[in-house]
């Protein structure tokens, strides 16, 4: 599996299994702008699996809850490994798989992440925005695959 970030060896990571979605419409991809106090950044939807998930129904439903679009996942097209520091400054390996997703319908009313908002960028725009480099990785092998 490939790892991005840094990890620090003094600092002790929580494991995190996390599902990300890749949905495509005219050209452009979804992603999720996250407003945070020390300024905004740009992520794939998707987020971390819970206990009783599967890493599908975690995609489904974090896709949902930071875009208010309904998805159903099609192909997992990559896996990979991120440290990072939340804004918690809590740090994290998220490890999960990446997903080509349909996106089936629409209900804003669904969001509940009311610091994410749905924005619908240029694939290749994305590469140069997205916070971690393994959603860039992810859209980089989706982009090969879709030529």
């Amino acid at each position: 599996m490939l790892q991005f970030g840094v990890r620090n060896p003094v600092l002790e990571y929580r494991h995190r299994a996390t599902a990300f979605g890749i949905a495509e419409r005219d050209g452009l991809i979804a992603c999720v702008r996250v407003e945070r106090p020390d300024g905004a950044y740009f992520d794939l939807p998707g987020g971390g699996v819970d206990v009783e998930e599967s890493e599908v129904q975690a995609l489904v439903r974090e896709f949902t809850e930071e875009t208010g679009l309904s998805i159903a996942p099609e192909n997992r097209i990559t896996e990979a490994t991120q440290y990072f520091r939340r804004s918690t400054n809590e740090p994290i390996k998220s490890v999960g798989g990446f997903w080509t997703v349909k996106v089936t319908g629409e209900d804003p009313d669904a969001r509940c992440e009311e610091d994410h908002t749905l924005v619908w960028l240029d694939p290749t725009f994305a590469l140069s925005r997205l916070r971690h480099d393994s959603h860039a990785w992810a859209v980089a092998v989706w982009l090969r695959r879709a030529s």
